[in-house]
């Protein structure tokens, strides 16, 4: 086509027709400034399929990071109300008659009172994007917030179950282990008496309140409410494109 308006323009200029080939130079020239302007654009449609491929790169490796760590949560949060339920039994049986209470039955119901199970989910995905240049590629901001955010939200969790951890290991449990063998309550050796005594109730009366503040108090709300929106948000805006 520009050879067309070349080869007519020579004509015009040959034949002095000015006003004629005026019109053909500016049709030339603007024909090479929508070619210019077309390669542009082709040129920022292919930028922007690359990003848009890389970002989606990331997120399925984010949304596969975050699908893991919700199962893990979840099975830590079981562990939790498991530890939660035999402590509320013990708490149930006070004050313990040592006359009639079932020895053989409180071992089997309360054996699961100082479960530590810690929530430690996989963040290489994460700060991998948020620590480099690849979160430039995250277009939503929504999302962009959230795992910025991360961090602060894990660390308020985490906080609640280490001190609940850390309780049961230098303090509830060190005390019931200098009373109660690893066989349980009906040990030949068990005083029963230790059953009736203050610091026994305070063992499991503090083990309950620790485990609460994990739940977020008996409301059910707090921290770890917080992080499992966090990271069933993040699933969802992570989620694979539908076809």
């Amino acid at each position: 086509m520009i050879k067309f308006f070349r080869h007519i323009r020579k004509r015009m200029l040959k034949e002095n027709r000015l006003t004629r080939y005026t019109l053909y130079a500016i049709g030339e020239i603007f024909l090479v400034m929508i070619g210019i302007l077309l390669a542009l654009q082709v040129s920022n449609w292919n930028q922007e399929r690359i990003a848009h491929k890389k970002e989606r790169l990331l997120l399925d490796a984010l949304h596969e990071e975050f699908m893991e760590n919700k199962t893990q949560l979840d099975t830590v949060v079981s562990y939790h109300k498991k530890a939660l339920a035999s402590t509320r039994y013990m708490i149930s049986q006070f004050p313990i008659d040592t006359e009639t209470i079932d020895l053989e039955s409180l071992t089997r119901k309360t054996k699961f009172w100082g479960y530590r199970f810690t929530f430690n989910p996989s963040q290489g995905v994460i700060r991998s994007l948020v620590n480099t240049s690849s979160f430039d590629l995250i277009s939503n901001e929504e999302l962009r917030a959230l795992l910025v955010s991360w961090e602060d939200v894990l660390a308020d969790y985490q906080e609640e179950e280490v001190m609940a951890s850390e309780a049961v290991k230098t303090y509830q449990g060190p005390r019931l282990m200098d009373n109660v063998s690893w066989r349980g309550y009906e040990d030949e050796r068990f005083d029963k008496e230790y059953l009736t005594s203050i610091q026994f109730e305070n063992i499991f009366y503090t083990r309950e309140n620790n485990i609460l503040d994990i739940f977020g108090g008996v409301t059910g709300g707090g921290e770890l409410l917080r992080i499992q929106k966090t990271i069933d948000r993040i699933i969802e805006l992570s989620a694979p494109e539908e076809q």
